[in-house]
């Protein structure tokens, strides 16, 4: 019986501990303006994740969730006290402006650099269905819901995820993947963290990372993408009317192309073969690691080029 009672005390003391390890103080603020569809709305900040959410009415709302992992509630309310944010609202823009104006060096010193005793910011920010969005923060993820308007974002703490956006998509991360949507502009991304998704973009694809593959379900004008970590797929619906090129220098590449494309066909490889559904008209020595020749009457040319695995030009 004393042998469970103590197996029953440290059970007990070690839930404790977990608990009071993992206690926070949480603050929310909460602000709301007017503003007009088709305006802007403009985030600096130098801490924090960002969410852009939409809805019909003509106003942004903004909450803040400030977490500080620790239970000294006075040094939590400091912590948050150092961390200004300043509003400019025009009635149709709205700019926010937030940095933590404490001493940094002497807070990493008190917290050891634990992860669970830092300020954690995040910002939500619900915006009118048509509204253009210019987000910066240094220490978060981004994230934009459906929306119509142009959208600009960059981090260098996390990844991005778009999701409709009727409009262009601008954006650039260190240090996370990026997700898009539906696009029906151009999306110009990139990233050194992480891996690229595209569903579709009726516009020109712009994308580069180092650190992942990338994957473009549709696209319906000109692609450029690239990466140095990954395989490449991407599947070209329409013709373009500019050059195309995907590159990898770590993993294969799949083209797939509507059966009527007009292009020019450069695809050389160091790591494997290409091979092509069409029929290409090769002129001298026959390589199985490089083609070049017309797809179909010719057109742009779509320039194709691995280190690391083989090429595939497939018909849609």
């Amino acid at each position: 019986m004393t042998n469970l009672k103590k197996i029953i005390t440290i059970i007990l003391v070690t839930l404790f501990t977990s608990v009071s390890l993992f206690a926070a103080v949480e603050k929310l603020e909460t602000k709301t303006f007017k503003a007009k569809s088709g305006g802007q709305l403009k985030v600096e900040t130098d801490k924090g994740s960002i969410t852009v959410k939409t809805h019909p009415q003509e106003s942004i709302d903004v909450e803040i969730l400030f977490k500080v992992k620790t239970e000294d509630e006075e040094l939590a309310d400091d912590l948050i006290k150092a961390f200004v944010v300043d509003y400019d609202n025009n009635g149709s823009d709205l700019t926010i402006k937030a940095k933590y104006k404490g001493d940094k060096s002497w807070l990493k010193n008190l917290f050891g650099g634990s992860k669970w005793n830092k300020l954690n910011v995040k910002f939500t920010i619900t915006v009118p269905e048509r509204f253009n969005v210019d987000l910066n923060t240094s220490g978060g993820g981004i994230s934009v819901g459906d929306l119509e308007g142009f959208v600009q974002a960059e981090t260098s703490g996390g990844g991005l995820t778009f999701g409709n956006i009727k409009g262009n998509i601008d954006g650039e991360t260190s240090g996370g993947g990026i997700t898009v949507g539906e696009c029906s502009g151009n999306i110009n991304i990139s990233t050194s963290g992480g891996g690229i998704k595209i569903e579709k973009c009726e516009g020109k694809v712009d994308a580069h990372t180092s650190g992942g593959g990338i994957t473009v379900n549709e696209v319906y004008g000109p692609i450029k993408a690239s990466t140095s970590g990954g395989s490449v797929f991407a599947s070209i619906l329409e013709q373009p009317n500019e050059d195309c090129s995907l590159e990898t220098s770590g993993g294969g590449i799949t083209v797939k192309l509507a059966s009527n494309i007009n292009l020019y066909l450069d695809a050389k490889t160091s790591g494997g073969s290409v091979q092509t559904d069409f029929p290409v008209s090769v002129k001298g020595k026959i390589k199985s690691s490089q083609l070049q020749g017309a797809i179909n009457d010719g057109g742009p040319k779509l320039y194709l080029r691995s280190s690391g695995g083989s090429i595939h030009v497939e018909k849609n």
